[in-house]
């Protein structure tokens, strides 16, 4: 199959193909649509279900796309193919599981091309406990207004001042920085969120819907803008559990990375939606990634988010820049060439297929 016609270039146009795709292979098919934001075209937004194989099976495999919002064109282009593929769900089939593709986890940043959602919140950072104290990024807190000038492109004294930050404290301990996740700035890059948004509310939802009496969950949870060109880094998704941790690499190999003992390209992170399967389903087996896919050097990837978060707290920036900003953030987190698709969709078939042999067998022993 030639993957790459699964694949769009608009929220609108992934979200009809994923529908049209998952009519036509039989699936059960829900949706949550937003109840107060619509899409950059006016359009509806959705959380979109779509559920194949035997639904009372012990394992359920659940993939997530757009997490990121604007990662989601990986995602989505990936499901999609996978509900097309006739050899993809006899293998569903044969392994006697439920698979649970999840489209677009945040659809407001997918369709405004944000990688963070209406409340401008990471929602990879968003999944703690509000609570308790937030967690304190005191380097995130020295370089925000640096990161985030008055203007765009960034002066030069500010940019040099940022340039000096770097150097005396090194390229990984800024990515960490800026990335790993803060809470102080609601206007800020990889803001973590005041509170659970409307997409984490749903996500646990239907993780106590269809998950919280499974015996085996696998999670995988499509990414983009770390790593080498189409390459699919293996990032552990779960808690700190050592048992989860070992599960995981068990299924899919000592090539999965893990932030917690610094293997990953990600920084550490906090509140990541993986923590919501201990909270939601806590009696299952849990193994887990992010499946994620490089597309350009980080440098060039941090600039653009940077870019695209000033633009947003800059509204009346001039059409012209608006234009060239949306369109750089999509392209460092979409790569629109058909070898870029194949490499994705070829290891999104392998990495599921695995996860599917592996749900058999917990399945049986169950």
């Amino acid at each position: 199959m030639n993957p790459a016609a699964y694949f769009a270039a608009s929220y609108d146009e992934a979200r009809v193909k994923f529908l049209a795709a998952a009519e036509a292979s039989g699936a059960s098919v829900s949706h949550r649509v937003h109840p107060t934001e619509r899409g950059a075209e006016g359009e509806e937004l959705s959380i979109d279900l779509a559920m194949l194989g035997d639904s009372e099976a012990p394992g359920l495999l659940l993939m997530i796309s757009g997490t990121h919002g604007v990662e989601g064109f990986c995602g989505s282009g990936c499901q999609t193919a996978l509900l097309r593929d006739d050899d993809f769900r006899a293998d569903i089939d044969r392994a006697g599981v439920c698979v649970l593709m999840l489209h677009a986890l945040n659809p407001y940043g997918f369709s405004h091309l944000r990688r963070v959602n209406e409340d401008n919140a990471d929602l990879n950072r968003n999944f703690l406990d509000f609570s308790a104290p937030r967690p304190v990024n005191a380097r995130y807190e020295e370089i925000h207004s640096l990161l985030l000038p008055s203007s765009w492109p960034p002066p030069n004294d500010s940019e040099r001042k940022l340039e000096g930050w770097v150097a005396s404290h090194g390229a990984t301990t800024y990515q960490a920085a800026v990335s790993g996740g803060q809470y102080r700035f609601a206007d800020g890059m990889f803001y973590g969120g005041a509170g659970p948004a409307w997409s984490n509310r749903v996500l646990r939802a239907v993780l106590r819907e269809h998950a919280a009496n499974r015996s085996a969950l696998g999670w995988i949870d499509f990414h983009t803008g770390l790593g080498p060109r189409g390459h699919g880094e293996m990032i552990y998704a779960g808690g700190n559990v050592a048992p989860d941790i070992a599960r995981t690499k068990a299924w899919w190999g000592d090539q999965v990375t893990s932030f917690f003992d610094g293997t990953s390209t990600s920084a550490p992170l906090t509140g990541i939606n993986g923590y919501a399967a201990y909270d939601e389903c806590p009696d299952a087996a849990f193994a887990g990634m992010a499946l994620e896919y490089g597309t350009y050097p980080i440098e060039q990837t941090l600039q653009a988010l940077r870019a695209e978060h000033w633009l947003h707290n800059h509204p009346d920036a001039s059409r012209a820049q608006r234009s060239e900003i949306k369109r750089a953030i999509r392209d460092v987190f979409y790569i629109d060439a058909d070898d870029w698709k194949a490499m994705v969709h070829a290891q999104a078939v392998e990495a599921c297929r695995t996860a599917l042999g592996h749900l058999a067998r917990a399945s049986a022993e169950t």
